[in-house]
C-alpha cells in the first residue's frame, strides 16, 4: 500500500473551504480511495479543546505569540494521533485548514515573528507537509457576507475582526501561493460551487496518479471476496 496523500484547504472567511473539502473527499471515495476528513484548529480530542479556547477569544489576552503556540500544540496532537497514522495506512487526508492559516492569521495579520513560526514548523510539522494545498480566493467583502450569512451573524473572533485584518489575511494567502507554487494552487471561489469543485478535481487529477490508489483498492476488494486472476 503506498503512503497516502495529504491535501489541505486554505483561504479566508467565506471561501467555501469546508464545502469543497467534503466534495473532494466524496469524489475520491467514489474511486475506492480511503479518505480521512479532518480540520484545524481541532481534528483530535485534545486539539478540539484548544479550538474552543482559541475561537472563543479566551486566549486573545495572552497575545499572538502565545496563541500561535496554542495552535501548534493542537497541531502536534492532531498530527500524531490522526494525520500521520492515516498517511501510514495509505489513507488520503483532507484537512480544512493547516499551517498556512497560522501563517496568515497569526504571523501576517497577528505579527508573530517569522523566527518563532519557522521554529514551531520545524519542531511540530517536520517533514509532514501537505502534498497539495488548495487556496480558495475571494474578495473580502463577499467572503465575509457569505460567512456571516452561514453563521447567522454569530461569528467567531476571527470573523468579527475588522476589514483591514481580513484584507491582510487575503494578501497573506495569495503571497503563500506565489511563494510555493510546487505545493499550492490558487483557485477562485467567486464562482458557483460546482465550477469550483471541477477545477479542484482537475488540479488533484493533474497532481496525482489516481490509478495507483484505485488499483490497490480493486486488488484489495478482489482479495477480500476470494477472487483471483485465474478465476
Amino acid at each position: 500500500m503506498p503512503r497516502g496523500r495529504f491535501i489541505t484547504f486554505e483561504g479566508g472567511e467565506g471561501t467555501g473551504k469546508s464545502t469543497q473539502a467534503r466534495r473532494l473527499s466524496a469524489r475520491l471515495r467514489e474511486l475506492g480511495i480511503s479518505v480521512v476528513e479532518t480540520r484545524e484548529p481541532g481534528g483530535s480530542p485534545a486539539a478540539e479543546l484548544i479550538r474552543k479556547i482559541v475561537l472563543s477569544g479566551a486566549a486573545e489576552p495572552l497575545g499572538p505569540s502565545a496563541e500561535a503556540m496554542l495552535f501548534f500544540s493542537a497541531r502536534d496532537d492532531h498530527l500524531e494521533t490522526v494525520i500521520r497514522p492515516a498517511l501510514e495506512r495509505g489513507d488520503w487526508v483532507i484537512c480544512d485548514r493547516f499551517v498556512d492559516s497560522t501563517r496568515a492569521y497569526q504571523e501576517r495579520a497577528g505579527k508573530v515573528s517569522g523566527e518563532l513560526m519557522r521554529a514551531l514548523e520545524r519542531s511540530v510539522i517536520g517533514d509532514t507537509w501537505p502534498d497539495l494545498t488548495i487556496i480558495l480566493d475571494i474578495d473580502v467583502e463577499t467572503g465575509l457576507e457569505r460567512a456571516r450569512g452561514q453563521s447567522g451573524g454569530a461569528g467567531d473572533r476571527f470573523e468579527d475582526a475588522d476589514l483591514d485584518f481580513h484584507k491582510a489575511i487575503r494578501t497573506a494567502f495569495r503571497a503563500i501561493a506565489r511563494r510555493e507554487p510546487n505545493r499550492c494552487v490558487l483557485v477562485s471561489a467567486h464562482r458557483e460551487p460546482d465550477a469550483v469543485a471541477e477545477e479542484i478535481w482537475k488540479k488533484v487529477s493533474d497532481r496525482f496518479d489516481l490509478s495507483e490508489w484505485t488499483g490497490e483498492a480493486a486488488a484489495a476488494g478482489a482479495s477480500e471476496s476470494g477472487e483471483t486472476d485465474s478465476e
